[in-house]
This record gives structure tokens, C-alpha cells and sequence, in this order.
């Protein structure tokens, strides 16, 4: 059993049906595919259904909020619960971007090449307000709060037949847990895909700060997402409700490609922000109004004023390498991994935590599937063959929407230049509608229909079906 450190005396043993690690938007939206797909439909915490284990004393909301776009809601919706979140928050479809060295301003829509209607649009949520319209639908006792993974393993299935395994993990408190199927859910710096032997994320050579802004008296500021640009900065703002804003400034700091694990970052020209400094709101906001952002518009630097400090925060932008998760082991056995433990990237097109919904929905489909060899691990395989490519072609996008959106002030004079001419006349009209359509795929149900005729083999569902609540 791998030993992760800090493991105590075994004192309880546990058998569930799965363990899923963390309590984020991939984690939360796992445990609830398992249940509705009839998995894990029993209860946790000991009950022998799933386990959501969580590191911290509570639900965290790191980041404020995020922008669900069509995949997401189509993945929420076959959860559930997208008609908990849509009443509360309308929806925007265009973005104005102002390239303040220039001047000039670009208006484009978020549709792509598909039809927009009902649900299934462009909406910014507080990331608080979906991680709990989640976990208020699992059972008591589903979350297990300030559990820390000591080790993890597997080991063979009591009387089980063709090799089957289980996972086992051990907690610091000497709690040993075995499950039929282990995912890790715990992040870019996953200890289970660590475990697998993933590669670890690199650096995009990028770090952002974003920041919820509130206006009690209500904002006044028109339902789009507003996007300034200039040398090596990109700034942008979308209001969320009629009091809050999300806002966000990404700008350049190491090269690209570098590890990950760095003991300082530089986030402008004259100031060096070491790790325990970036975690302090008042720090980062004054770097932001003061000197990284001074250039911008009044208007976002006063959005930025109003910012929650509990709601500001700064970090790096780190990616998995689009080949390193084609490539990559994402499965050993009944352990895998989901969201940005699989596949990081940077938030670019806002994808992050609607491809973390998207993996729930095709990982608890594969698992509940009614093929002749439904076993966890073979459930599990079926699951990264099936993600592997679009996840892989999502983080590439994102990466290079990045990179031709900041301008690539890091690459030489002549190829920088290169790449504005490519971003102001070609990217925004031509583009971005190329991958504004990847936001419209439909995951599917979390079930598969069953073979027409009652013959044949079930395809992997990533076509466009009807939704059944």
C-alpha cells in the first residue's frame, strides 16, 4: 500500500461501495452520479454506499464562483439539480473585449455554431450556492469532514472471481476503508493520481487573481463579461446576481512549461510574492488596485475595491499536458481519478468544473452499465477510454486561448506580434466559435438505454439524448 505519510494505528475498518476523495464540484457531483445510476445507492458514512472524504472542516468554496456553460448544465441536469440553480441566476451570451493599448473594442457570443435555448445557456453561479445543491442531495453522514488520506492501495476481493480487486485507503486516524471503486477527486495536486504515477501539472507560465465583489445597494452593471487586454495582462468581470460580481486578473509571471512547485512567483516587474504572502487578501488586492492593474479602467479597479477578502484569491495556472493525459495511467484497476485531478487546465474557456461534471456523469454511467462484464475495473477503464480525447482537446484549447488571448508578451518581438495580429483579426471572429462549440456537447444520461432489438453492444453514450427527471 502506497504510504502517504502521517497514518496512525488501524482502529476501524470500513466497507463501502465507493470512496471518493475530496468534496469539491468533481467530488460532489461523483458521489451523487454513483447514487442516481444505482452504484453506490445506499448510505454512506459507513452504511456501505459511497464516502466522500474531505480534507478540510468544512465545504470549501476556493475561487468565488465560476461560468457554467451548455455542458455543464446538460451534466447537471441529468443529475438533477439544474432546476435548483437556473431560477437563481440568469444568463449572459456575449463578452466585450477592449484591447486598452489599441482601443478597440470586439463583441462576440458564447453560442458557437448551436442553437440557444431554455436551460441550457451561458450562466455565472456562486461556486458555494452548486457545491451545496449537491451535497444537501446525499444522505447525512455521505461527507466525512477532516479525513486525510494516510495510504493508499488495493488488495484482492474476498471470494471474488477473475482477479477483482479492491481499493483501500487509510486515514491519519488509523481508519482503514475499502471500496469497489476509489476516485480521486482531491485536485491539481492529487495524491491518488500521484498514486497512479500521473504526471504532474506545469506551470502555463500564468498566475490569476480573482475576487467576488459585493455591492449591497445592487451594481447596476449590464449582464455580460467584460474583458480588457493589454501587454501581458488580461482582466475581466461579469456580474453574477444584482449585488455580486466575479472578477479575475490573469497576467504572465515564470515560462511556461516550467514545474510546478516553485518557492516564489513573480507576478509583475518589481515584486516578489512568496507562497504565504499570496494568501493574504489585502496583499493581493493592493498589488492589484497599486500596480498590476493601475492601467485598467476605473470601472474594474473599483469592482476590484469592493471585493470580499474571505472571496480573494491568488495562485498559479498550472495544466496536465494535453499528451500526458492521453498517455497517461488515469486507471489502475478500481482506482481513478475525476476532474482536475485528471486533467487540469487552465481556465481559459471556463471549462474546468463543467468537464469535472462531465466526467461524474460518463464515470458512474460506465460503472452501472448492463454489460456482460460489469466489474468495477473494467467500469473504470471504459470510463478514461471514453474521456481521455475530449478532456485531452479541452485543455489544449484552453491552453491555447490562453496563450493567443494574453498576446504571448513572454515569446520573442516578431512572434508576439504574430500572435496579437492572429488574436485581434482571426481568434475572436473565426476561433472562438470553433470552440465556443465544444461548451454545447451533451455528456448524456447517467444511465445507457438498453441495445435496440435487445441485441448488439451498448455504445459509450456521448450522443445528444432526452434528459428523464
Amino acid at each position: 500500500m502506497g504510504d502517504l505519510g502521517g497514518g496512525g494505528e488501524t482502529k476501524d475498518v470500513i466497507d463501502v461501495e465507493a470512496v471518493v476523495v475530496g468534496a469539491g464540484i468533481a467530488g460532489l457531483a461523483t458521489a451523487l452520479a454513483l447514487r442516481r445510476a444505482g452504484f453506490a445507492a445506499r448510505d454512506g458514512g459507513g452504511g456501505g454506499g459511497v464516502v466522500v472524504l474531505e480534507r478540510h472542516a468544512e465545504l470549501r468554496a476556493t475561487g468565488a464562483a465560476l461560468t457554467v456553460f451548455p455542458n455543464g448544465w446538460f451534466a447537471l441536469r441529468a443529475l438533477g439539480i439544474a432546476h435548483k440553480l437556473t431560477p437563481r441566476y440568469q444568463p449572459y451570451e456575449t463578452s466585450v473585449v477592449t484591447n486598452l493599448e489599441s482601443g478597440a473594442t470586439q463583441v462576440f457570443r458564447f453560442g458557437g455554431h448551436k442553437s440557444r435555448s431554455g436551460e441550457v445557456r451561458v450562466r455565472p453561479v456562486h461556486r458555494r450556492e452548486l457545491l451545496e445543491a449537491m451535497a444537501e442531495e446525499l444522505p447525512p453522514g455521505t461527507i466525512r469532514f477532516s479525513s486525510r488520506l494516510a495510504s493508499i492501495g488495493t488488495e484482492p476481493a474476498a471470494g471474488g472471481g477473475g482477479g477483482e480487486e479492491l481499493a483501500v485507503v487509510g486515514l491519519d486516524d488509523g481508519t482503514v476503508i475499502r471500496s469497489r471503486v476509489l476516485v480521486g477527486c482531491d485536485g491539481v495536486h492529487s495524491a491518488v493520481a500521484r498514486w497512479l504515477g500521473m504526471a504532474e501539472p506545469a506551470s502555463s507560465g500564468r498566475s490569476c487573481v480573482r475576487g467576488l465583489a459585493v455591492y449591497p445597494g445592487g451594481h447596476g452593471v449590464r449582464k455580460e463579461l467584460r474583458q480588457f487586454l493589454s501587454h501581458g495582462l488580461r482582466a475581466g468581470m461579469v456580474p453574477i446576481s444584482d449585488t455580486d460580481i466575479y472578477w479575475f486578473v490573469v497576467n504572465n509571471t515564470v515560462p511556461a512549461g516550467k514545474p510546478a512547485q516553485m518557492p516564489r512567483i513573480k507576478i509583475c516587474s518589481n515584486l516578489m510574492i512568496k507562497r504565504e504572502a499570496a494568501g493574504d487578501p489585502e496583499k493581493i488586492l493592493r498589488e492589484v488596485t497599486d500596480n498590476l492593474g493601475r492601467h485598467l479602467p476605473e470601472e474594474f479597479l473599483d469592482v476590484a475595491r469592493h471585493s470580499d477578502p474571505d472571496n480573494l484569491t491568488w495562485a498559479p495556472l498550472l495544466y496536465r499536458a494535453p499528451w500526458a493525459i492521453l498517455t497517461g495511467r488515469a486507471a489502475r484497476g478500481p482506482v481513478t481519478v475525476a476532474g482536475d485531478a485528471f486533467h487540469p487546465m487552465t481556465p481559459d474557456m471556463a471549462q474546468g468544473g463543467c468537464a469535472a461534471l462531465e466526467d461524474a456523469i460518463v464515470l458512474a454511467r460506465a460503472l452501472s452499465s448492463r454489460s456482460p462484464s460489469p466489474s468495477p475495473a473494467d467500469g473504470v477503464a471504459a470510463y478514461v477510454a471514453e474521456r481521455r480525447g475530449r478532456a485531452a482537446w479541452i485543455v489544449a484549447g484552453a491552453y491555447l486561448s490562453g496563450y493567443v488571448q494574453q498576446g504571448s508578451t513572454s515569446a520573442p518581438g516578431v512572434r508576439a506580434a504574430a500572435v496579437k495580429l492572429f488574436r485581434d483579426w482571426i481568434f475572436y471572429r473565426f476561433v472562438f466559435p470553433l470552440l465556443a462549440d465544444t461548451m454545447w456537447f451533451d455528456c448524456g444520461d447517467l444511465v445507457a438505454p438498453p441495445p435496440r432489438d435487445g441485441g448488439g453492444e451498448e455504445e459509450a453514450a456521448d450522443c445528444k439524448k432526452s434528459h428523464v427527471h
